[in-house]
């Protein structure tokens, strides 16, 4: 396995994150990227981490918990760096951490489009759920 060091974000690696994102096919038109990490700063900062190698950062996961429920947004790893452990492990993390908050379930989104992350979750023993989901904006980010 390679040797990642994970810690909790921190503004500075704002626009880092945003080109890892952008590099994994996770941003979209309706998504300020900018202000949904805004919006989870001002939540609970420590549930968004970060894998760093050689101090270049690779991986990011975004959690949350409403008491209920945790999810899992932006779990996202450099192309060069996928199928080598390194979103398993990241996942492992946070699935630890929100565990360690009471946490009973986990559930994430994957756009239908995003195929080949459908595998990855299967692995790692997420299992499609018998539910739709539906969506309202309260807030348009541009």
């Amino acid at each position: 396995m390679i040797e990642i060091k994970y810690r909790k974000f921190i503004e500075k690696d704002n626009e880092a994150i945003i080109e890892l994102w952008k590099k994994c096919n996770l941003i979209v038109p309706w998504n300020d990227p900018h202000k949904d990490i805004m919006r989870k700063l001002k939540i609970k900062d420590d549930l968004f981490i970060i894998g760093e190698k050689s101090k270049k950062i690779i991986a990011s996961a975004m959690a949350g918990y409403d008491g209920h429920r945790g999810y899992i947004y932006y779990l996202a790893v450099l192309p060069e760096y996928q199928k080598k452990g390194v979103g398993s492990e990241i996942l492992e993390i946070v699935e630890n951490k929100l565990l360690k908050i009471g946490c009973p379930k986990i559930n994430l989104f994957v756009r239908n489009s995003n195929v080949k992350v459908k595998n990855f979750y299967k692995i790692n023993y997420y299992k499609l759920q018998d539910s739709q989901v539906y969506g309202k904006r309260l807030i348009e980010d541009n």
